[in-house]
């Protein structure tokens, strides 16, 4: 067993998919000049799923962080602290929603369009 979660697996990937591709993912969105719609539904379903990810970790290493004899650990994910850590995959999951809400709506109102233009006007 080791000393602190900090050295496990499932700290860096929650590093990695809380902050850093995240923040990849919006770089990308903000420096493209053009994506599909299907782009854009992917990119607001991974936000999803890396949300749900980072939950699973949360727990993972709340439970890993009550067995190791370091404290500092147990201040991060076995404390009121870690409260704050579910703020982050509860704004990843809104955003994801959001976007994917959009391609939808974006998507229907075309579908409605294009209804209206063969059926004209009822």
């Amino acid at each position: 067993m080791e000393q602190t979660v900090f050295v496990e697996l499932q700290f860096w990937l929650l590093v990695l998919f809380s902050l850093i591709v995240p923040v990849a993912i919006v770089w990308t969105c903000l420096t493209a000049r053009a994506l599909s719609r299907l782009t854009v539904l992917a990119i607001g379903l991974s936000l999803v799923a890396m949300a749900g990810f980072d939950l699973y970790l949360l727990q993972v290493l709340s439970r890993m962080a009550k067995e190791t004899p370091s404290t500092a650990d147990d201040a991060l994910f076995d404390s009121e602290i870690t409260i704050g850590l579910y703020l982050l995959p509860a704004l990843l999951a809104g955003v994801g929603v959001n976007v994917t809400s959009f391609v939808l709506i974006q998507h229907l109102t075309d579908a409605q369009q294009r209804f209206f233009r063969r059926h004209g006007e009822e």
